[in-house]
């Protein structure tokens, strides 16, 4: 990811705390799975895992940010080299949080198996959206690694669609819930889980804009796609 500089300390340093939010990425990503897995089997036991995970994650996080600190204090970098830390720490806020919406949907699954209410209700759904938000999340680290710009945009676009996904499962909860009132409770359990997956989506397209941040210096956020792709030209 770095670009080589004078120092060979300072790459070292760039490429170990690079090394760890891939690292800290992956151990996200398998809370994903697992939280997926969890929901797509009512598995207790998936669930646990999530949340056993969480830990790790967490002190992840704070290992990391301990680095970066270490690391301006000691290089007091500039232009493109301050973006990048500053991308870095961004970008382990934001798996952190990805971790807790992970946790979150392992949680209410662990509410849902106990309640034994949700079955009938349209759960598989939210695999698509699961496995969408999943994809883009790798994808996102992955381009962050490279500090690929196209791919960047192009998760942009791909958020959109994640966002179909969960306006269509909460149109289609709310006909359940119209149709038979006793789902209304039930219902309400997978709009919480289907607004946790749309929220890691949100995480991926965060760690895109990153990447244009740190590429061009300028905060993309809350622009639109066409100032996006301007920005970039």
């Amino acid at each position: 990811m770095p670009e080589k500089h004078l120092s060979t300390q300072f790459d070292a340093d760039l490429n170990g705390v690079s090394s760890r939010v891939m690292e800290l990425g992956g151990l996200v990503e398998s809370q994903i799975h697992q939280a997926i897995y969890s929901l797509s089997q009512f598995s207790p036991e998936a669930a646990d895992q999530v949340i056993e995970i969480e830990h790790r994650v967490n002190a992840m996080e704070i290992e990391i940010d301990r680095d970066l600190a270490s690391i301006i204090a000691r290089r007091q970098p500039t232009a493109r080299d301050l973006r990048l830390l500053l991308a870095i720490s961004k970008t382990t806020a934001n798996l952190e949080r990805v971790g807790d919406e992970a946790s979150k949907i392992a949680r209410m699954v662990k509410s849902i198996i106990e309640s034994g209410a949700a079955r009938q209700l349209p759960s598989s759904d939210l695999r698509v959206a699961a496995d969408l938000a999943s994809g883009l999340l790798r994808k996102a680290l992955d381009a962050f690694a490279r500090l690929d710009t196209s791919t960047a945009v192009s998760i942009l676009k791909e958020d959109d669609q994640i966002d179909r996904e969960f306006d269509g499962f909460v149109r289609k909860l709310i006909t359940y819930m119209m149709e038979d009132p006793r789902t209304i409770s039930p219902s309400l359990d997978l709009l919480f889980l289907a607004k946790a997956i749309e929220r890691i989506g949100d995480h991926a397209k965060n760690i895109a804009e990153f990447i244009i941040y740190v590429v061009k210096g300028t905060d993309v956020r809350h622009a639109s796609i066409d100032d996006v792709e301007s920005a970039l030209r």
